[in-house]
């Protein structure tokens, strides 16, 4: 045998063998450092939680503009690793602000969609500057929405604006979805206004998953104007048989004052608590649900009763950026759940409570 061509076609087998190790060394790498899709639960992307935080101006924190609400969603920002996407009506709030400005240098993908009426405020300009994508809906009606969505599994929404007043002077609910499918839900929407351009009556009925399941909980996620919001409030108040109660920034949605007249005259007790600078506005229901024996209270906020919500016989809470008047349901970009939970809904009682008991006879 010839030693030396052995020993040359060893080498040439070892340089052959090295190679591709190399190269499926450096491929196992690649994947390793690839940037991951956000994680999948162990759970089916139907089960998850809700939360919710109300916010409290006779807190300590009230005065001080921080530590109140908006410190649970600004470390959720914190925590994102991949994507946060925000529609809001109105930011200034310093904490949204910087939490945004720290996900995206750290190459987090940060968008954001606000309306022509608020684009000019100081943070907004900051997001800007920092190079964050910001979308302004100049349509004649309101993109009133306050959600965001972090990567593709968290959800934060409610009534609740990102701003000093809304954190920390107004009334508000701010609720936790932990969803995919709620996710999936609200990506669609803010992709409808940030990618294709379509806010108000250009808005397409497309929602994937209206109806889901969190660890048992039913919850209902509509948006307006293409959801037909006011059938579904109409359906649940319809459903009521032993009390309806709510807490109205506005209300001048006949279909809805309607609706509760009727439960009420059927003998469901039916009783609120409004904002009391909008009651007497034009079109407002509160004369005639006072007239038709609603026990209806104006809030005692020396600044805003800012809540969206009704509880529906202990158990059904509907909440959201929707407020109960004919602009929500037709013109401005909103959006709307309806959850079936007992628990939640005692949180939300409290609060009714709460608000009722500074409220005036």
């Amino acid at each position: 045998m010839n030693v030396s061509a052995s020993s040359s076609r060893l080498r040439t087998l070892l340089s052959g063998f090295l190679l591709v190790l190399t190269a499926g060394l450096f491929i196992w790498f690649q994947w390793q450092a690839r940037p991951e899709a956000a994680p999948a639960d162990s759970a089916s992307p139907s089960e998850g939680t809700i939360e919710v935080f109300f916010s409290d101006p006779d807190s300590p924190a009230a005065s001080t503009l921080r530590g109140g609400v908006d410190v649970h969603l600004a470390e959720a920002i914190g925590n994102a690793r991949y994507t946060v996407d925000v529609a809001v009506l109105r930011l200034d709030l310093w904490s949204i602000r910087d939490a945004l400005i720290e996900a995206h240098q750290r190459g987090v993908i940060v968008r954001v969609v606000t309306d022509d009426g608020y684009a000019e405020e100081d943070e907004i300009i900051d997001l800007l500057q920092a190079g964050i994508d910001v979308v302004v809906d100049s349509s004649d009606a309101l993109m009133h929405h306050k959600f965001t969505v972090i990567d593709s599994i968290d959800v934060w929404t409610g009534s609740m604006n990102y701003t000093l007043n809304g954190a920390y002077r107004h009334n508000n609910n701010l609720v936790h979805l932990h969803s995919r499918e709620a996710a999936a839900d609200y990506s669609r929407e803010f992709d409808e206004m940030f990618e294709d351009g379509h806010f108000s009556a250009s808005s397409v009925m497309d929602t994937p998953y209206p109806q889901i399941s969190l660890d048992g909980v039913d919850v209902g996620i509509y948006f307006s104007p293409d959801d037909m919001a006011a059938l579904q409030i109409v359906d649940a108040l319809e459903s009521a048989t032993e009390s309806i109660v709510f807490m109205a920034y506005s209300l001048t949605l006949d279909l809805i004052a309607d609706t509760m007249l009727s439960r009420a005259a059927a003998g469901v007790i039916v009783e609120g608590v409004m904002e009391a600078d909008q009651a007497s506005n034009s079109g407002s229901d509160v004369e005639r649900l006072i007239e038709g024996g609603v026990d209806l209270r104006l809030d005692g906020n020396m600044d805003k009763m800012h809540h969206k919500v009704i509880i529906i016989d202990g158990e059904i809470v509907i909440t959201g950026s929707y407020n109960f008047s004919r602009s929500a349901e037709e013109r401005n970009d909103e959006n709307l759940l309806i959850i079936r939970s007992e628990s939640l809904a005692a949180m939300y009682l409290a609060e009714y409570d709460r608000i009722r008991d500074q409220a005036a006879p």
